[in-house]
């Protein structure tokens, strides 16, 4: 931005975003979480994931999880090549067929019913 481009080095920078309970997973472990995410946006999502399915946070005492609901994610880019972490999702698709589903849209390269170009929304 113009802003930022205009500054000095040392000049004081106002940083917020996002406060309070925007983004954040419910404290049920069967809750049931539909995430969307478009290009970078995965990134968010990702952490989620991570946590429900990977990271040792995300672990019982037992080593099951201790998610025990139903994570579907619908992930929209404009290109195959542009999926991100696919690789992690198939992986969790593997180890937990019954708690992760994941729908991809490709505008480009997919249509919907109605021959259009494929977005989320439409999926």
């Amino acid at each position: 931005s113009n802003h930022i481009c205009d500054m000095s080095v040392g000049d004081d920078v106002l940083i917020t975003g996002p406060t309070g309970a925007e983004m954040l997973l419910p404290t049920d472990p069967e809750a049931n979480i539909i995430m969307l995410a478009t290009g970078t946006g995965i990134a968010p999502m990702r952490s989620y994931l991570r946590l429900l399915f990977h990271d040792k946070a995300g672990a019982a005492s037992d080593g099951s999880r201790k998610f025990k609901g139903l994570a579907w994610l619908f992930m929209g880019v404009p290109y195959s090549k542009s999926l991100l972490y696919d690789d992690e999702h198939q992986v969790y698709k593997k180890e937990f067929p019954d708690q992760f589903k994941y729908d991809y849209a490709v505008s480009r390269e997919d249509k919907n019913a109605a021959g259009q170009k494929m977005y989320i929304q439409t999926k």
